[in-house]
């Protein structure tokens, strides 16, 4: 196993950050951070700013996971943060879709938190 095709991201941030955002009173701004699947499922949750933040999260941690591959061309928005029917989240990048990403979210009261760990396989 070639550890070199390996990197890691984390990222934390406090949840307040998110709490109160609207659907439509924010949209410009959840636009450019998240796909539409995304927000609905986020929207779907009773407190929807711990589902944001995590997602938020997420993203961050992969861009700096990517950054040690020498990728600097993605956004948060080019990033997608999904769930499989068992509730584990995965990460999509629709222009590196050779790029593995596997992720880990959580939250308490106060903060999100997530690890990317991006390879080649």
């Amino acid at each position: 196993m070639n550890f070199e095709n390996f990197s890691v991201g984390t990222d934390i941030e406090e949840i307040k950050r998110f709490e109160g955002k609207n659907p439509e009173k924010d949209k410009h701004f959840l636009e450019k951070i998240f796909t539409p699947n995304e927000l609905e499922y986020c929207f779907s949750k009773g407190l929807p700013h711990f589902s944001l933040c995590a997602r938020f999260c997420a993203k961050e941690a992969v861009v700096k996971a990517l950054s040690s591959h020498k990728i600097r061309d993605v956004y948060y928005s080019d990033i997608e943060i999904l769930n499989n029917s068992d509730g584990s989240p995965y990460a999509v990048i629709k222009k590196y879709p050779k790029l593995k990403v596997k992720i880990s979210l959580s939250h308490a009261k106060t903060y999100a938190c997530a690890t990317a760990i991006t390879y080649y396989e």
